[in-house]
């Protein structure tokens, strides 16, 4: 289930804010490490000592790097020491794909997770059925998911995604069944709008882990179990403090463990799995202060893996970081894009409405009124919304659909998370306001001028399209008060197509690795796209899956 969280509190190392410029970030953030022990700990970071990433820097460059850069002290109280080939740090839809992957080409694999079960969010992740879509259609699919990550992504791991995502997305369906999973195969069922691209044909596999309250952090858990019976070792509440680097090549993680430090040594590499940075405050505040005022949807997501990442020589890619914002549990999910009315928490509409949810947060980032966050907005419609919206984006549900997304109406609610449903109908707009938590004056002003432009035929306030302006004033009103929040933030440790981390002068590092959204430069875009639904969990099982396979082959 999800949870609420105070979105400035910070999750990550508890270290001071610094500042950097960009020219400074590129010439000592990823300054390779010779040899030496790089240390995530849970206090600010010390000088760096003899032999570690920071040795031989000047120190005036060296302290003006903001906390989250700078390498602490090696630890070497080590109580044990273990050998494997592949060490996988995080157990979630990247990292436990990458060891069980690793395990099937017979390599020996530990997979450290910080949190006492695996874990992961969403429902729904995205490959092309490659053997029933035409080729000039997959083209024209990595076409257009560049386009609309402003043309900024990397084309060799989008690639990458596309010809290996249909094998690797149906693999994880059929182990994750293998631990009992409640997951389906759903096709083309939520990707229906990219089945034909420039008039060619796309087919897709889809994963699906629900309906929700289940979800895809459940699946994982069940692939996690195969994961351990096929042989992979998975140390749980054991986070990774350290990476080890020697003589230019990552060679190992440290360990917290119950009884002391452990040292996993990585004979073929270490793949940093770790999930995002959102609940870190500092590495948010430097990369994308943007969402400084928006809710979290996710706990336990302190960059730990970037930041180990930086210390070993590693760069993060260019400021301009990826941020994915969205809400699909206040209302139904197919009708998030649909154009209707759109209005703040004032009571006042604020863009025009075909712009996609994905695009939203752009205009939401102050907190309004009474709330503390940003990301609040109201969808508002009347009663012949079946009638006028035919034929818009996404699908309708009718309005007893709808009572499955009323905290006020009786009965079981199916296939939602119940404390995050925020769908309301009234007979007055007063009423209707005081649900949504508008101001009631300005939302009767708001919709009175929205009927003019209506009865005029064109919108003047915004310049939507006309076939969209369709008036308020039959009862029941509704109003679906949706809050956009962080699922993601999608940008990561620059690597190669194989998932090697590069350092600042695109070299690859040996020994280390990275996946999922611990990686960088997939999307690259200002907001992650929605153009496929199911793109994310998609990349991050099929650069698991790929990694897992090439790092096991090394």
């Amino acid at each position: 289930m999800e949870q609420k969280k105070d979105s400035r509190q910070n999750h990550g190392t508890g270290q001071t804010r610094g500042t950097v410029s960009r020219r400074d970030f590129l010439g000592l953030g990823g300054i390779a490490a010779t040899s030496g022990i790089l240390a995530l700990s849970g206090c600010a970071a010390a000088p760096a000592a003899k032999g570690s990433a920071g040795e031989g820097l000047d120190a005036s460059k060296e302290s003006a790097k903001p906390a989250f850069m700078q390498a602490p002290e090696p630890i070497t109280d080590i109580a044990e020491t273990k050998d494997y080939d592949v060490v996988v740090v995080g157990a979630g839809a990247s990292g436990i794909p990458a060891a069980l992957s690793a395990n099937e080409k017979g390599a020996a694999v530990a997979l450290l997770q910080k949190e006492s079960r695996a874990s992961s969010n969403g429902n729904t992740g995205t490959g092309i059925d490659l053997a029933n879509s035409d080729p000039a259609g997959v083209e024209a699919l990595i076409a257009l998911l560049i386009k609309d990550c402003n043309y900024r992504s990397n084309r060799a791991l989008v690639e990458k995604w596309a010809y290996r995502s249909g094998e690797a997305v149906k693999w994880v369906i059929e182990q994750s069944l293998k631990g009992d999973a409640t997951v389906i195969d759903q096709k083309n069922a939520q990707a229906a709008a990219v089945t034909t691209v420039n008039g060619y044909t796309l087919n897709y596999v889809t994963s699906y882990f629900g309906p929700k309250p289940y979800t895809t952090g459940d699946g994982m858990v069940a692939l996690a179990s195969v994961a351990e019976k096929a042989g992979v070792e998975i140390l749980y509440s054991t986070p990774a403090v350290q990476l080890v680097v020697e003589g230019g090549a990552v060679t190992a993680v440290i360990a917290k463990g119950p009884q002391g430090y452990i040292r996993l040594n990585a004979k073929k590499g270490v793949i940093l799995a770790t999930g995002d940075y959102q609940n870190n405050e500092e590495i948010c505040e430097y990369y994308l202060p943007d969402v400084r005022n928006f809710g979290r949807k996710q706990i336990g997501r302190t960059g730990d893996g970037h930041m180990m990442g930086l210390w070993a020589g590693a760069v993060m890619e260019p400021i301009g970081h990826t941020k994915m914002l969205h809400d699909f549990d206040a209302g139904p999910a197919s009708m998030c894009d649909m154009p209707f009315l759109a209005v703040t928490e004032d009571g006042k509409r604020f863009c025009n409405e075909e712009t996609p949810m994905s695009i939203l947060n752009n205009f939401l980032k102050e907190p309004i009124g009474s709330k503390t966050e940003g990301g609040w907005y109201s969808q508002v419609f009347d009663s012949s919304y079946m009638e006028q919206a035919q034929g818009w984006p996404g699908g309708l549900v009718p309005p007893e659909g709808l009572v499955n997304y009323m905290p006020e109406e009786p009965g079981e609610k199916k296939g939602v998370l119940e404390g995050f449903i925020r769908t309301f109908k009234a007979d007055t707009i007063d009423e209707l306001a005081k649900k949504i938590e508008t101001d009631p004056t300005e939302l009767k002003k708001t919709i009175a001028r929205y009927n003019e432009l209506v009865e005029k035929g064109t919108d003047d306030d915004f310049g939507k399209q006309a076939k969209f302006l369709k008036p308020i004033v039959t009862p029941p009103f509704y109003g679906i008060h949706r809050w956009l929040r962080i699922s993601a933030l999608c940008s990561g440790l620059v690597v190669d197509e194989n998932g090697q981390c590069l350092d600042a002068q695109g070299q690859p590092i040996k020994g280390l690795f990275a996946v999922g959204n611990t990686a960088g430069s997939f999307y690259a875009g200002v907001d992650y796209p929605m153009t496929l639904p199911g793109y994310n969990l998609g990349h991050c099982y099929t650069q698991g899956r790929v990694t897992g396979q090439y790092v096991a082959g090394l």
